[in-house]
């Protein structure tokens, strides 16, 4: 049910074909054909899939993001909105902002570098854990044939002129670590998205935040009292 005074949500359609050649290209598309409407991640999805091979894009999040900060455009999230749900996103307006971060990219010496150092796997660490995977592997959480590729150490929203030619500030990334850093980062501010580093934690984790919370917050009362 729709709460008092906000808007009355309208979910997107997917008009298409969309046969664009970059996977950019086509979600830009889509969303275009839907101004002011919500769209899901499995609508973006299906609309990023290559038209030719039938082929779902792991990096279709990176692309969307490349919408926001390369292209100006305005798509917001449940983090902008209280009545979008986790995985929906709207493009409220086609006008684009005068001035967007363009993402610098690494150059291939420094890109095979950075490879090397990294044994040519991803390079992703929760603790003591690397993830490990190599070009051409098959994600055994996320499925798909798994493609590295470059990743700013520190988040573009926050140095978006990373040296593209120091190996020591890129490292390389699986797509489903890649979506998982960028759910671990609001882009927009800069700063660490709580609500989904919590989400992604296992349950001790959360018991342990959620006790920090009460100890912390209940000592924040006292002193207002």
């Amino acid at each position: 049910m729709t709460k008092k005074n906000e808007p009355e949500k309208e979910y997107a359609v997917i008009k298409g074909p969309y046969t664009q050649k970059s996977v950019r290209a086509r979600i830009e598309a889509f969303f275009l054909d839907n101004i002011g409407k919500v769209a899901t991640r499995e609508q973006i999805i299906q609309v990023a899939t290559d038209p030719q091979t039938g082929r779902q894009p792991e990096n279709w999040h990176q692309r969307l993001s490349e919408l926001r900060t390369d292209y100006g455009y305005t798509i917001l999230s449940w983090r902008n909105r209280g009545d979008i749900k986790i995985s929906e996103y709207m493009m409220p307006t086609a006008e684009r902002r005068k001035t967007a971060s363009t993402r610098v990219k690494l150059t291939a010496r420094t890109w095979q570098l950075v490879l090397k150092a990294a044994n040519y796997r991803c390079a992703w660490k929760e603790g003591d854990k690397i993830c490990g995977l190599r070009d051409g592997d098959i994600d055994p959480i996320g499925g798909g044939t798994v493609r590295l590729t470059p990743d700013h150490k520190q988040p573009h929203s926050l140095n978006p002129d990373t040296d593209p030619d120091d190996p020591n500030k890129w490292q390389p990334l699986c797509g489903r670590h890649q979506v998982v850093k960028k759910n671990y980062w609001d882009h927009e501010t800069g700063w660490l998205n709580v609500y989904a580093i919590v989400q992604a934690a296992s349950e001790a984790q959360k018991r342990g935040v959620y006790e920090f919370l009460k100890d912390y917050l209940g000592e924040r009362n006292k002193e207002d009292d």
